[in-house]
């Protein structure tokens, strides 16, 4: 098994990014199915199969937390809960938290004092984090941009 460190997530950095380096981690350990829950799991496993698949994953997930996210998590006995609750924390597509993203999109403005290569990766992780709560940008404008970022 190759075994890379990965950041921690600490619930201020980018959870699209941990989401998709914390799926690697699992499909490396071939847990990834847990996420689905165990209902969903092969029928041609055992239990004993499905409880040391589960347990595989959710130790995986945490061991790529920081302790304040884990506490919020920490209590769900199941890979597939703690995923979810993850989820709804930090890629809620609630209306206020679509509007604070917009805003942010909008209001976004390149600044002297910092390099060019942080202020695009800004923008990017802006763009991601739309996507992720699947928030589509319709004006020609943002198309551009989109089209830009690829």
């Amino acid at each position: 098994m190759v075994r890379r460190d990965i950041e921690k997530f600490t619930g201020d950095n980018d959870f699209g990014l941990c989401k998709v380096k914390i799926e690697a981690v699992l499909i490396q350990q071939k847990c990834e199915k847990a996420l689905k829950g165990e209902g969903v799991l092969l029928i041609t496993m055992s239990r004993v199969e499905k409880i040391e698949m589960v347990e595989k994953a959710r130790s995986a997930i945490v061991l790529c937390l920081r302790d304040k996210v884990l506490r919020e998590v920490a209590k769900e006995p199941t890979a597939s809960l703690m995923w979810s609750k993850l989820k709804y924390f930090y890629m809620t597509k609630s209306l206020p938290h679509r509007q604070f993203l917009k805003k942010q999109l909008y209001s976004f403005k390149m600044v002297k004092s910092k390099a060019i290569m942080e202020q695009l990766t800004e923008f990017n992780k802006i763009l991601d984090d739309l996507e992720n709560i699947e928030v589509h940008l319709e004006d020609a404008g943002c198309n551009a941009l989109l089209l830009l970022k690829r």
